[in-house]
């Protein structure tokens, strides 16, 4: 595992798992298993819509709860490049509930924070092991969201553990 969260403008996480690239990228691309490990702790993903072919969009409900109860932060992007089991990329950008992209400003997020992201998930094949590397560009390795990532991650690992048939 190598969390290299040195560059100030993308999060780069490498992880290894004991599974097929198939799994995977089932992880990435079926909402049922998207939705049970995406986020930090304590999130939960009541949405996860996903049409998994270049130029389909996504929309992502996370909800955490907060001490005015639950909050929602909705997210929508769009596929730009899908190679099953070697390569997945899409945009991401914070949204309403309906898909409709917002501004992060209005958001509560931090000062010079873009409009939209990408993320790139590079699957490799190793002797039936798999080696991910995962790439948010547009996110400071030193912001919450990297962390956010990082315990999605952890998640991610558990949860192919979980579904691993070996």
């Amino acid at each position: 595992m190598t969390d290299n969260n040195g560059s100030q403008d993308a999060v780069v996480i490498e992880r290894s798992f004991d599974a097929p690239a198939n799994l995977i990228w089932q992880m990435w691309t079926d909402p049922e298993h998207f939705k049970a490990w995406y986020g930090p702790d304590g999130a939960t993903i009541p949405v996860a819509e996903m049409d998994v072919r270049v130029g389909g969009t996504r929309l992502v409900c996370m909800e955490m709860q907060s001490p005015d109860g639950p909050m929602q932060m909705w997210f929508t992007g769009e596929y730009r490049e899908v190679v099953e089991n070697e390569r997945l990329v899409y945009t991401e950008s914070m949204s309403d509930q309906d898909g409709n992209v917002s501004s992060p400003s209005g958001m509560a997020m931090p000062e010079g924070h873009p409009m939209t992201t990408e993320v790139r998930v590079e699957l490799q094949d190793v002797a039936g092991r798999t080696n991910m590397v995962m790439t948010h560009a547009g996110i400071r390795g030193d912001s919450p969201g990297a962390a956010g990532w990082t315990m999605a991650l952890d998640k991610l690992a558990a949860h192919v553990e979980a579904h691993s048939h070996r």
